[in-house]
């Protein structure tokens, strides 16, 4: 996953269309595990906040949901906009 820190938009932001991008690929299957908090922080070299608020964005769109103590997943029906 390529973040260009100085690119025109936020990190957080490229970080949270990547995942996106691999979430409409099909490459994470609903109601499954995704990579972690932790994960993608060593991935993509981006700070701890950065990937956090990406994650968040993710989760506000109903993406992504946190299940405390199991970690994140796909939402079981993902409603990605074209």
């Amino acid at each position: 996953m390529k973040i260009d820190p100085d690119g025109l938009q936020a990190p957080y932001l490229q970080l949270a269309d990547a995942l996106r991008a691999r979430i409409k690929s099909g490459e994470f299957q609903p109601g499954r595990k995704v990579p972690s908090q932790t994960e993608l922080e060593e991935v993509t070299g981006l700070s701890r906040n950065t990937v956090k608020k990406a994650l968040d964005v993710l989760k506000a769109e109903g993406l992504l949901i946190t299940a405390p103590g199991r970690g994140l997943f796909l939402a079981e029906k993902p409603i990605i906009e074209s």
